[in-house]
């Protein structure tokens, strides 16, 4: 497997600077065979990475507790719900050891301290910080502490709780980013608000990326093209399935598109540079203008204004130099119509 980290900055047009995250999360329903099955299938996608989630709901969850808006008819319980997603440290194992063999990084979101001990014991690629989670600075901590590749998501956040976070990314030991995020289930384009990739990268000066809860197969690019460099995406066999997180996902055929999309605005974001390259330089000769003499003259003549034209091509000086032009002499005769050069003057 290839050693670079997500959100290296690869070559111009490699479609590799940007790296797409299978967030398998709990689509699995508790299956560890439906979750190896989800691990295949989004490499086939050509997914970077899939992740998956690490809780107890014993110490995930107090008497409190209760569900979602969106998690609402999925189950009795918040205790129910999760009790039916959970899957076992072994069973976690089971899938590093599966996307190991499926060449595709894995990553695992922990929710507890507890949690955070027991993630470490499967070696992961990459940590992510959910949302909720992003002001549970002792979360954090202890999270870096593993000195693995860790993200923090932003969803449902100000920006000054987000700071917080990131003050401990920027002294973390290993390749870390922030994630934008809007926490809808599903969330629609209208509300991605993709200007806070930006936004974020610009106030925290750390590397960002886009925790994508749309399904529109389109906004991984517009986010590419927004400044991220990684992208996370729900995943399902089934949009239509049961279950808190189906709805708001992408199936195989749709996230293959997505990464598509995604793959195409990288390329086409290129570098932040402005040069002419190697495709661009027969237009620039052919189709740029150079001074150019409207008369006859002599040898000895004094350039005026008055003498010179400009018309294709661009092989003569430049128009840009006209002012230099004007009152120097001519080394020789030359003819009308004839492109002027360095070489014709004294």
């Amino acid at each position: 497997m290839d050693a670079k980290p997500p959100f290296a900055h690869a070559t111009e047009h490699d479609p590799a600077r940007v790296w797409v995250i299978a967030e398998i999360g709990v689509n699995h329903d508790g299956s560890v065979d439906r979750a190896a099955e989800l691990i295949r299938a989004a490499r086939d996608a050509g997914c970077d990475a899939v992740k998956f989630q690490h809780f107890s709901p014993e110490r995930l969850l107090s008497a409190e507790s209760e569900l979602a808006a969106y998690q609402q008819g999925t189950a009795e319980s918040a205790e129910d719900l999760l009790e039916s997603l959970t899957l076992n440290l072994k069973q976690l194992a089971e899938l590093r050891a599966a996307a190991r063999e499926t060449d595709i990084r894995f990553g695992v979101t922990p929710f507890s301290l507890e949690d955070v001990d027991e993630v470490a014991t499967l070696e992961p690629d990459f940590i992510k910080i959910a949302s909720p989670d992003v002001v549970n600075l002792p979360l954090i901590d202890a999270t870096l502490g593993l000195h693995r590749m860790t993200l923090v998501s932003t969803g449902a956040s100000e920006l000054h709780e987000i700071q917080k976070a990131a003050d401990r990314l920027a002294k973390h030991d290993a390749p870390a980013a922030l994630l934008h995020c809007v926490s809808a289930y599903p969330a629609e384009p209208r509300d991605a608000s993709l200007a806070g990739i930006r936004l974020l990268r610009d106030a925290t000066n750390l590397t960002t990326g886009y925790s994508d809860h749309t399904t529109d197969v389109h906004t991984g690019g517009l986010a590419v093209a927004a400044g991220a460099c990684l992208l996370e995406k729900h995943f399902t066999h089934d949009t239509d399935a049961p279950g808190p997180d189906h709805a708001a996902s992408l199936t195989p055929n749709t996230m293959r598109d997505y990464v598509k999309h995604a793959h195409a605005a990288a390329s086409a974001l290129g570098l932040a540079r402005k040069t002419v390259i190697k495709e661009e330089e027969d237009v620039r000769r052919i189709s740029r203008q150079s001074l150019c003499l409207i008369n006859d003259l002599p040898a000895g003549h004094r350039l005026k204004s008055s003498d010179l034209t400009i018309k294709r091509p661009g092989l003569g000086m430049s128009p840009a130099r006209l002012n230099d032009v004007v009152g120097r002499s001519l080394a020789h005769a030359v003819k009308a119509n004839h492109l002027l050069r360095e070489k014709d003057l004294v």
